[in-house]
């Protein structure tokens, strides 16, 4: 298994969860997570619904203010899947309350699908 400070690339990075079965897209919105897909009645998740198995920062190679942070996210009743943003000033928020939440909950950080 690659350490953590291997896996320099975004792209690396997601085939390697894509691999895991973190294959779903995640969005937010009207403070639910939604899988990205074409059924338009995806369900909504709540923050108590989701945790947050592991987190990912990229810093941009030429400009440090260029930061991102992607998500692997596990829902209540399994789907397994990611979501990204911008760190800092740039960052969704609507995504950083949603993600706060679910943190503030003490659903974050579990590691067992290492």
């Amino acid at each position: 298994m690659q350490d953590k400070e291997e896996e320099r690339s975004l792209v690396n990075v997601e085939r390697k969860l894509n691999a895991d079965g973190f294959t779903a897209d995640f969005r937010v919105a009207d403070g639910k997570l939604y899988p990205l897909s074409d059924d338009n009645k995806a369900r909504g998740y709540a923050p108590e619904e989701v945790t947050i198995v592991d987190f990912y920062r990229f810093e941009g190679e030429s400009n440090p203010d260029d930061m991102s942070i992607l998500y692997a996210i596990q829902t209540a009743d399994g789907v397994k899947g990611t979501i990204s943003t911008a760190y800092g000033t740039y960052g969704d928020t609507d995504v950083d309350s949603f993600l706060k939440t679910v943190e503030d909950l003490g659903k974050d950080l579990d590691k067992s699908h290492k």
